[in-house]
């Protein structure tokens, strides 16, 4: 299972994103350009140790990316119909989170095999980007097995 962030904007949740992956065992790839400078010391503080228990990938642009994607792409939306329960994952997708102000731009979205939604509170627009991961990873994690024990 991997977790990919598409040109994220915000350090702190690439770093909280980063933690949350070494806790799972999951790898990240990391689609540039990055709004912020990759080595920025808020990413590091949010990362923390942990940085150095996840095994991620910084791919150039969008299509690096797709070149090495392997499995399928699932993207994470609020505009999505089906929601991350009710879709089976398998061990070998890929989770696709957009970016933190505008999501995917449409190409980026026809690309993707299946696109799921965390269901939220009608009353409210969106959960913050590194929590959205965490709940999306789990159910996967969870659905194939791959919780760690």
């Amino acid at each position: 299972m991997r977790i990919a962030l598409y040109q994220p904007e915000i350090p702190g949740n690439v770093g909280a994103i980063l933690r949350l992956a070494a806790c799972f065992s999951a790898g990240v790839d990391i689609i540039e350009p990055c709004g912020f400078i990759f080595s920025d010391t808020r990413l590091k503080r949010a990362g923390m140790d942990y940085i150095s228990h996840v095994k991620f990938v910084r791919h150039r642009d969008w299509a690096a990316f797709c070149e090495a994607l392997t499995g399928r792409l699932i993207l994470l939306s609020s505009k999505a119909q089906t929601r991350h329960t009710d879709f089976e994952f398998a061990s070998d997708d890929t989770l696709l989170m957009g970016q933190e102000s505008a999501g995917v731009p449409d190409t980026v979205r026809e690309r993707c095999d299946a696109q799921v939604r965390i269901p939220l509170n009608p009353a409210v627009r969106s959960l913050n980007i590194s929590v959205a991961t965490g709940i999306a990873l789990s159910e996967a994690l969870r659905q194939t097995g791959n919780l760690p024990a």
